[in-house]
């Protein structure tokens, strides 16, 4: 390979490149797309897969833009590359905003600085040829889309959302390496073409194309494994949440609280767990109707939500039945947490399809002691809750670990 003939062009150097290596590109890029849309077709719920689809549609266009750049005039040619690469790299920045559940950026933005370019890049065809300008143009637009890219997936700690962080890597870097790569042609012709080196023009030229291969491929795995994270996500939520209140399952629960009682035991810790039963359930859904009771549930859950904090743990028993932990909370702070809750169920109807439902709940309190299991501590608040039941429903109920005394708190 030669560098291109100057002609009327200033001293600039032009990218050259090897039709072989961007076959190759090209054809890695519609194996991709193929894939990403198959996996698209049968999973549309993944955010972000369609719109890393069509980057790497894109892509594919890109290379074929390339490789038939001799038979058609050079304004389209320019204006087919500039466009495809710049529309590759706001696709793939759309894709991450949207597996992050983050609403796009307005898109006439996009549209006009891709336009903007593009006009650029016919002007510096037709009017004032200039190779550089136009290598430099093709590269700025996609590096910072690129980097954006990085910018919005590194988040979420490495060692919680790895993958993430590994196509936010790839991206950053190819992003960067857009940026900087006509300065690595002017290293190799500082002066005008004529004096630059034709055998390091054409390996820098094939190291481009190489790079761009490479970042293509990575970039793909990248798409690939953040579906799989998706999945596995959905698959953990679906065995471990509740669908109707989406709060955790009895399992999942349980597993957590055992967790939590092993800290509290090296910590020498509190740790109060609630058990509370929504009062005569079984009345709203017959009179009302199992929606109705649906809704009531979820209402309460949202409720109860409200004066929980972050790191407090509910979880669905069973029917109208849930469980409550409070880690590093005192029995006075769990009492307290109880009875504001039950105030606030008891002032607070639930709204439903057939009106308003009034609703109470019967709360039982205890608090873990030491050495004793998961299955102990919920059998004792759920012998506070029975208790709260048989003193008329609507109360909260203490009882103690043993050793301790039993306290109960009347309401």
């Amino acid at each position: 390979m030669a560098p291109v003939p100057s002609g009327n062009r200033p001293p600039v150097l032009a990218f050259v490149h090897s039709p072989t290596l961007v076959t190759l590109a090209g054809l890695l890029a519609a194996l991709v797309t193929s894939v990403l849309y198959a996996v698209w077709y049968f999973n549309k719920n993944i955010p972000g897969l369609r719109l890393w689809m069509l980057s790497f549609l894109s892509a594919s266009v890109f290379c074929a833009s390339l490789l038939v750049r001799d038979y058609v005039p050079e304004w389209v040619s320019v204006m087919l590359t500039q466009s495809t690469i710049a529309a590759a790299a706001y696709l793939c920045f759309l894709g991450s905003r949207a597996y992050l559940g983050r609403e796009h950026p307005p898109h006439a933005v996009a549209v006009a600085v891709i336009v903007a370019v593009m006009a650029l890049a016919v002007y510096f065809t037709v009017v004032h040829p200039h190779m550089g300008i136009r290598f430099a143009l093709a590269g700025f637009v996609a590096g910072v889309y690129f980097l954006l890219t990085a910018h919005t997936l590194a988040r979420g700690g490495f060692h919680n959302v790895p993958v993430r962080y590994l196509f936010a890597m790839v991206s950053g870097l190819h992003g960067i390496f857009l940026l900087v790569r006509p300065l690595l042609f002017r290293l190799v012709a500082p002066g005008t073409v004529e004096d630059a080196d034709a055998g390091m023009v054409a390996l820098l030229s094939q190291f481009v194309v190489l790079e761009a291969t490479l970042s293509l491929v990575l970039m793909a795995f990248g798409a690939l494994m953040l579906t799989n994270e998706h999945i596995t996500r959905e698959l953990r939520h679906l065995a471990e949440v509740d669908p109707l209140t989406n709060v955790f399952n009895r399992r999942a629960f349980l597993t957590l609280l055992e967790k939590a009682i092993s800290n509290a035991q090296r910590t020498q810790s509190g740790l109060p767990v609630l058990v509370i039963d929504l009062d005569h359930f079984k009345k709203i859904n017959d009179t009302w109707g199992h929606q109705s009771g649906d809704e009531v549930l979820r209402h309460f859950v949202a409720l109860a939500n409200g004066c929980l904090r972050k790191e407090d743990v509910m979880g669905r028993l069973g029917g109208e039945e849930f469980a409550i932990f409070l880690p590093n909370a005192s029995t006075e702070g769990s009492q307290a947490v109880a009875e504001r809750l039950r105030a606030l169920v008891a002032h607070h109807p639930a709204m439903t399809g057939c009106g308003p439902i009034a609703l109470t709940v019967s709360i039982g309190v205890t608090q873990y002691g030491g050495g004793e299991t998961s299955d102990l501590v919920l059998q004792r608040a759920d012998e506070a809750m029975y208790r709260a039941k048989e003193q008329g429903r609507n109360r909260v109920e203490t009882l103690s670990p043993p050793g301790t005394g039993v306290g109960v708190l009347l309401v």
